[in-house]
């Protein structure tokens, strides 16, 4: 796998004296880092989820909003972000209150160029920006600080190697982030080795659902293994695995999930060992609901997409079309928003998209069958192509579904299909 390229780091630095943020943005400029000057705490959180820092820099004493209160706020929406606090009210009662708030480093002025780089190059280290790539979470471009928590929480987990469980609803991004955790982490040149618990079969002694559990353990082995919807995982995997798990070479487990830990945990029929084993960290992605502010940010970044990859101008959305979006329900998540705004960037003329465009679309497309009935849709399908390659043989279909015979006569008979009217 190639590694991937580092990017230039990020610096915040807010101070309410002009002169020594000049000065401060030149010295950090001169050794090639990305620097955002803000002249108070207030236009510093304004900018900070556009820039996405990897360090912050600022004044301790400064009007209306102060550096321990800007700390405080920074650390509630973004826990991992180092803090560098700088003041010329050097008392040691002002550093006590600093770190004890949770400052990376605290600093007097008049402080010495040297000092100063090699704070920030200690602090960049300890964020774990040395192990990081300016892609690993480019799927998550927000100006939402609940997602920006979750982002930052993920960050913070992936330079551990602590299983994670992600759970949210359909569309919000689970399989992404745990893509991203990986990416991230120091297990990135390593297999990456998804396997869909939903599909595994659990009867017999081994199952052909626990054999491809041991594929896929032993071909994580170093890297990670991805548990993608660990909350269907059949029961009797759900007993073996966690033995697995623990007999097995260093490996790394993401899970996802539709449910949370509590809900599962609650439901009494999901095994609590695999739950510990699956869940030392949770991190709960929010539906597009409740970050809506993304929503035009995500519809044009959509458009751009789509422009690139066909070659066709970029069309715009008129403002009663994005309002449309922007207060739709959106069931389906981030996932049915591009959805949609693909197809009205496909089917529509001109360089405007129209609010009935929008809608015609959403008509089409937010009209889904519900998860059971698209499940059932599909099982009913598979098993009709079954009996018709084998001509009706119901042993030989089970086979080729690595189910026993007695559940695949099951499966048939509760979606009302006789094997007699397949054979020639």
């Amino acid at each position: 796998m190639t590694r991937p390229i580092k990017r230039t780091p990020k610096i915040l630095v807010v101070d309410d004296d002009p002169g020594l943020l000049r000065l401060l943005t030149i010295r950090l400029r001169s050794q090639k880092y990305e620097v955002e000057p803000a002249e108070s705490a207030a236009k510093a959180l304004a900018v900070i989820s556009r820039f996405r820092p990897d360090l912050v820099r600022t004044d301790l004493r400064m009007a209306e909003m102060d550096g321990i209160a800007l700390l405080r706020e920074l650390q509630r929406r973004w826990p991992s972000l180092n803090v560098i606090m700088l003041t010329a009210h050097g008392t040691i009662p002002d550093a006590v209150k600093a770190t004890q708030s949770g400052a990376f480093a605290f600093l007097t002025k008049p402080v010495e160029k040297e000092q100063l780089l090699e704070e920030v190059r200690r602090a960049l280290k300890t964020s774990g920006f040395a192990d990081s790539a300016e892609d690993w979470r480019v799927e998550f471009s927000t100006r939402s600080p609940l997602l920006e928590d979750r982002i930052a929480k993920a960050h913070l987990v992936a330079g551990t190697d602590s299983s994670v469980l992600i759970t949210g609803e359909p569309g919000t991004g689970k399989e992404l982030l745990a893509r991203a955790i990986h990416r991230v982490s120091a297990r990135r040149e390593a297999p990456f080795v998804p396997i869909d618990c939903s599909g595994l079969d659990g009867q017999g002694h081994p199952s052909p659902g626990e054999n491809e559990l041991g594929h896929a353990i032993a071909e994580a082995a170093g890297g990670t293994l991805f548990l993608r919807n660990v909350n269907d995982l059949a029961g009797a995997l759900q007993l073996r695995l966690p033995k697995q798990l623990a007999a097995a070479r260093d490996l790394r487990v993401l899970a996802t999930s539709d449910r949370r830990p509590d809900e599962l945990a609650a439901d009494g029929r999901f095994s609590t060992d695999l739950l510990e084993r699956v869940s030392a960290v949770h991190i709960d992605l929010p539906p597009l609901v409740k970050r809506r502010e993304d929503i035009p940010l995500l519809a044009a970044q959509c458009l751009d997409d789509f422009a690139a990859e066909t070659g066709q101008p970029k069309r715009t959305l008129s403002p009663e079309a994005m309002e449309t979006l922007a207060s739709s329900k959106w069931p389906g998540n981030v996932r049915q928003l591009r959805m949609v705004v693909r197809q009205v960037a496909a089917l529509g003329a001109g360089p405007v998209i129209t609010v009935e465009q929008v809608q015609d679309a959403q008509g089409q497309i937010t009209q889904l069958p519900s998860f059971d009935e698209a499940r059932d849709e599909f099982t009913r399908n598979y098993l009709v192509q079954l009996l018709q390659i084998t001509q009706g043989n119901v042993s030989q279909a089970a086979r080729m579904a690595k189910r026993n015979r007695t559940d695949f006569y099951k499966l048939l008979t509760k979606h009302e299909l006789r094997p007699e009217e397949f054979k020639p």
